[in-house]
């Protein structure tokens, strides 16, 4: 009986680069095929696609490629040493010291169910997170990206064909899935699968009830807020356009890895008109009785504390990037793939104005008062506004590639910005907005050093009089970086990290400095002794830790995590003996 013919779409594969465009972070690029492609009307474009399913369809192709390669008849080559690569054409390199074939009890060709049986096993390779050159994304405002360096080095085929043969002829009745899985574990030349292991790697002194990971999410979890007027709120939202509330007021349960022990959360499903939409920021005004959500599916939702939507509005046409309250919640920014930002009047429930002046997608927005605000985008520009006006009253250049993020400093002073072209730059904008119109503005101070996109900024909230201004980044190089703000001096690089950051958080009391990355590992930096201190990993398959938010009110003290492996991850600092050490 002839085998059912193998059927790949044109849509199809639209679709498949799609997803991974939006995994390693590029944007504008994945807005345009959707656009394009009308990916929007296409039946694929709703079905769930696994992150890193592009890469792993296309190592299992290079698996087949080397089974065609190498099998002759009865043999099949063994000391190739050449590589297999997407595009470079193999030839053979053989190497002398190794037996040149190994017969096989199988007489006949490699049988034809032999590429579905490739295609079809589970786990060959093993998914990393962004995204995001993120996501897979991207941490900035964006979307966290993958690790690009992952996406070149899930699999070195070599042998793995051979071992693939051998483990069919051992156990005939094994599935392709389990044979698969076995080629895995057995080739010394293929990443392996770990062991079952504990959930989490922490230090020994800390109290097992440190630790608090809540199961809910069905999907990644992209973001995470605690609400500042109600310490015991918790939101977090994931892949699936899922919003959780959580109550965190009982106290936390003597288990590393468990359930919430008070009432389930409070789950917020919005309709999403079968589009993709992913919740991009969560942000919370400063009464804690609103929560703006943003999400790719290009509507803005505000809901109360108690889950009960506000209003709603889809005047965005591209994926909504960053959603900001005003320091007194009066008026609420956005920003846009479609390249503009918006301000809602929060009491009206409408828009107020809507900014069109970036050339390209606007990627993050940022208040100095309630009276102005900045934007930033893919064009390389930065706008400062006032409330209203449509002419920016400063545009700021200088940045060579697009531009991820922006803050303004606690002084209202000064404004930073992080870019793709591995810059930071601090502008001062205080002549800009000064009535005395004799000031010149300064040209922006330039802090070089990351060798790859910076991700993320964070101004330290607190300053000792006296004491330098400090500035944090982020960036895909692995690495962060601590800077004087005032001097531009590079004070220290932290190399913890193994694979992209895509998160950067201050404690509130500028105490500690926090990263979270694709590897699964949050590190917890003194930033006045300039070393780490303390580091937790997820130890999950999928590892990454997108968003950290850090809660300190009253006698509470402790971190939210959004987790790649679908959980919310909660660290009780007060349990943490190495942070407990006061401040130099």
């Amino acid at each position: 009986m002839a085998s059912a013919p193998i059927l790949i779409s044109a849509d199809e594969i639209n679709c498949l680069i799609h997803a991974y465009l939006q995994d390693s972070g590029f944007q504008h690029s994945a807005y345009a095929i959707r656009n394009e492609g009308r990916l929007d009307h296409s039946p694929h474009f709703t079905k769930h696609i696994p992150r890193g399913e592009l890469v792993d369809l296309l190592s299992k192709a290079l698996l087949y490629m080397e089974v065609e390669a190498h099998h002759a008849g009865n043999t099949l080559t063994a000391n190739c040493k050449t590589g297999f690569s997407l595009l470079n054409l193999h030839v053979c390199s053989l190497d002398a010291s190794v037996t040149p074939s190994v017969n096989l009890s199988i007489p006949t060709p490699v049988p034809a169910p032999l590429e579905n049986e490739l295609m079809s096993a589970k786990g060959t390779v093993q998914k990393r997170r962004s995204p995001m050159p993120a996501l897979e994304d991207t941490r900035s405002e964006k979307r966290q990206r993958r690790d690009v360096e992952d996406q070149s080095s899930f699999v070195d085929s070599t042998n793995l064909a051979s071992n693939y043969l051998s483990a069919k002829k051992d156990d005939s009745r094994a599935t392709p899935s389990e044979v698969a899985a076995d080629v895995i574990m057995n080739d010394h030349s293929v990443k392996k699968r770990k062991p079952s292991r504990s959930p989490a790697l922490i230090d020994d002194e800390v109290d097992s009830g440190a630790i608090q990971l809540l199961h809910a999410h069905k999907t990644e979890v992209f973001v995470c807020a605690w609400n500042p007027a109600q310490p015991e709120l918790l939101a977090s939202g994931s892949k699936d356009a899922i919003v959780h509330l959580w109550n965190m007021s009982e106290p936390i349960p003597d288990e590393v890895d468990t359930s919430p022990t008070g009432d389930n959360p409070l789950t917020l499903a919005y309709s999403t008109n079968g589009t993709q939409a992913d919740l991009t920021s969560l942000d919370w005004n400063r009464d804690g009785t609103l929560l703006a959500i943003g999400s790719y599916d290009s509507v803005l939702r505000v809901c109360t504390s108690s889950g009960k939507l506000y209003f709603s509005n889809d005047k965005h046409q591209g994926p909504i990037f960053s959603t900001r309250f005003s320091p007194t919640g009066r008026w609420l920014l956005t920003a846009s793939l479609d390249g503009t930002a918006c301000i809602w009047d929060i009491k009206e429930k409408k828009l107020f104005s809507q900014s069109k002046r970036h050339g390209d997608c606007c990627l993050d927005v940022d208040w100095l008062d309630d009276e102005t605000f900045a934007s930033c985008g893919a064009d390389k520009m930065i706008h400062l506004f006032g409330l209203g006006v449509d002419e920016p009253i400063k545009t700021f250049q200088g940045h060579e590639s697009e531009i991820n993020q922006i803050k303004f400093d606690p002084s209202g002073t000064l404004l930073a910005s992080c870019s793709d072209d591995r810059s930071t730059r601090i502008w001062n904008v205080y002549p800009v907005l000064s009535r005395n119109r004799t000031l010149v503005t300064p040209e922006p101070l330039i802090l070089e050093g990351h060798k790859g996109a910076v991700s993320g900024i964070g101004w330290c909230p607190k300053t000792v009089e006296g004491k330098r201004t400090l500035l944090a980044t982020s960036s895909f190089d692995h690495t962060a970086r601590l800077w004087d703000a005032v001097s531009g001096a590079c004070l220290q690089v932290f190399t913890n990290h193994k694979r992209p950051i895509y998160t950067l958080t201050w404690s509130p009391d500028g105490r500690w400095l926090s990263t979270g990355g694709g590897d699964g590992w949050l590190h917890v930096y003194d930033p006045h002794e300039r070393k780490k201190v303390w580091s937790w990993r997820s130890e999950t398959q999928k590892r990454g830790i997108f968003e950290i938010d850090w809660q300190q009110s009253g006698d509470v003290d402790r971190i939210a995590l959004a987790l790649e492996s679908k959980k919310v991850g909660i660290i009780d600092i007060s349990k943490i003996p190495a942070l407990q050490r006061t401040m130099r």
